[in-house]
């Protein structure tokens, strides 16, 4: 770990887990071509000025392009922030992250944590060897939310946007402001190193505590699977990973999150393999599929939904519940 202010000031504690922001090309005009988590947490912060009266303090837990982010590394982030939150003399943690997978990871920290402190991730579209990179504003961004005085809950800060752990989804390919909060939209915005809050911090979970032991005690999630529902859907993927269960496989899948049309509605082949995979005794779990909305629930469903939860936090959260 990396002082790098005054001593005896309030800390921001930035962990670094790799992605974009971390990232080297080969020339400073490329900006696809590049390897994620080359650029050490430590290196990132180098320039960046604190606020007045806070002290930044770096460590790294992980160094990897977030497509490949594990539950392993999920784990380790959850037990650096839960010690980190309890010293008093921290103020909040900012989190260095790639794009692909910060949903999920922002989401996970959200379920597991309950901070009263502010847990802020953080990113960038451009890597750190472009010619204007986007990740040192960010990261100053970051670091003035973690820093604010009231500031709570888990967080994704980008493109000067704050956006809830529950709400935010990458909805842009390659453009600085990859982030959207939809229906919810964003809880503030970050203006010359000052936060302006539009709605309130986002309410933890209350099982949040027992989720937390529960999943740092795990050596392992459970499998959870997402499937597609489109058109000319088939139920044989859902029938694979059923025969895959009975054989008895290790690994073999707890949960199904189907990615639905519109109002949480299903192929009916593969609603019906669904329904044989239930009674299976596979936890199965309907998500919508469109950016923005959510499952308003029809009487006579026999299968759940997950709300207002995209896809790969509805599978998040099947998977904590599993292992409760």
């Amino acid at each position: 770990m990396v002082d790098i202010s005054a001593k005896g000031a309030r800390r921001v504690v930035v962990l670094g887990t790799g992605g974009t922001i971390s990232g080297r090309a080969r020339s400073a005009d490329d900006n696809l071509g590049y390897t994620a988590g080359e650029v050490g947490v430590a290196d990132l912060l180098a320039g960046i000025d604190a606020p007045a009266g806070v002290e930044l303090e770096a460590e790294q837990v992980a160094q990897v392009d977030s497509k490949d982010m594990s539950f392993a590394i999920w784990q380790a982030l959850a037990r650096r922030c839960a010690h980190w939150l309890a010293r008093d003399d921290v103020a909040g943690i900012v989190i260095t992250h790639g794009t692909d997978t910060l949903e999920e990871t922002a989401f996970f920290l959200h379920s597991v944590l309950a901070p009263a402190k502010p847990v802020v991730l953080t990113c960038a579209m451009r890597p750190a060897s472009a010619l204007a990179p986007d990740g040192p504003q960010n990261v100053r961004d970051a670091v003035a939310v973690a820093a604010t005085p009231g500031a709570r809950g888990v967080v994704v800060v980008c493109a000067g946007t704050v956006h809830g752990a529950a709400d935010v989804q990458k909805v842009h390919t390659y453009r600085l402001d990859a982030f959207a909060s939809g229906d919810a939209g964003p809880i503030g915005y970050v203006e010359e190193g000052a936060l302006r809050r539009l709605r309130p911090w986002s309410d933890a979970d209350d099982a949040a505590p027992t989720l937390f032991d529960k999943a740092m005690a795990a050596v392992d999630c459970p499998r959870v699977e997402i499937l597609l529902s489109h058109a000319e859907a088939r139920g044989s993927l859902v029938d694979a990973l059923r025969e895959e269960r009975r054989r008895g496989a290790a690994d073999a899948v707890r949960g199904i999150v189907l990615a639905a049309t519109g109002n949480g509605t299903l192929h009916h082949t593969l609603e019906a393999a669904a329904l044989r995979a239930q009674a299976d005794g596979i936890a199965v779990l309907r998500a919508t599929r469109c950016v923005e909305g959510r499952i308003l629930p029809r009487p006579g469903e026999r299968l759940r939904d997950a709300g207002a939860l995209t896809p790969v936090k509805a599978r998040i959260a099947l998977m904590l519940e599993l292992l409760a």
